[in-house]
């Protein structure tokens, strides 16, 4: 049996893949999850580098960011999500977000 190695980023093709994704990552309340979330989205959206480019941010700095040992500021990760097309927001708990 062949196997292939597993790759998150894979499997964001679109917009709402991606939203449901980082709203998953957002529920389990582990910042870890959230940063490994972003740095899918990030390969799935055309890489670091890209997003290097988008936000202003230095590449290695992003990639410390993004791992497990990361422990970004608010302004940090705001600027990330902007950069990936997204935003966070608040809602009430048990209320679904209007669309």
């Amino acid at each position: 049996m062949t196997t292939v190695p597993y790759s998150s980023s894979d499997y964001l093709k679109t917009d709402n893949d991606i939203l449901e994704y980082l709203d998953a990552a957002m529920e389990d309340g582990d910042s870890r999850v959230l940063l490994l979330a972003l740095r899918n989205v990030a390969t799935a959206k055309g890489g670091i580098g890209k997003l290097a480019e988008t936000t202003g941010l230095n590449r290695e700095s992003l990639y410390k960011t993004l791992s497990e040992q990361g422990n970004p500021q608010y302004e940090t990760i705001a600027l990330i999500m902007k950069g990936l097309g997204f935003r966070l927001s608040i809602q009430r708990e048990g209320h679904p977000q209007a669309a």
